[in-house]
């Protein structure tokens, strides 16, 4: 029963213009491009990369806004890297409704 349930969240997982979105068992990876409105359903739940600035990430996820440091974690979100070209967060599924 586990490899269907797996299945099906990663078939379910999401995608956006330019996002990549990758989904475990307990979290989604969604990475963003920079320098652009970026936005991705993940599991039906919108998660948006609103601004990179001084360290800190702000991300809209489901209408709630969530600002996380670089390389750290708030409310369950990790930011995992930061690049010029791109944005990788963790989202754990329960802030999906999962």
């Amino acid at each position: 029963m586990p490899l269907v349930l797996s299945a099906a969240l990663l078939a379910g997982c999401g995608d956006g213009d330019g996002v990549d979105v990758a989904c475990g068992l307990q979290e989604c990876t969604v990475t963003f491009p920079r320098g652009v409105e970026a936005s991705a359903s993940v599991l039906g739940v919108e998660a948006k990369l609103v601004s990179v600035q001084d360290g800190w990430v702000t991300l809209e996820i489901g209408g709630t806004t969530v600002t996380v440091p670089v390389g750290g974690e708030a409310e369950g979100v990790q930011v995992r890297e930061v690049t010029s070209e791109k944005v990788v967060v963790a989202i754990p599924h329960g802030l999906l409704g999962g």
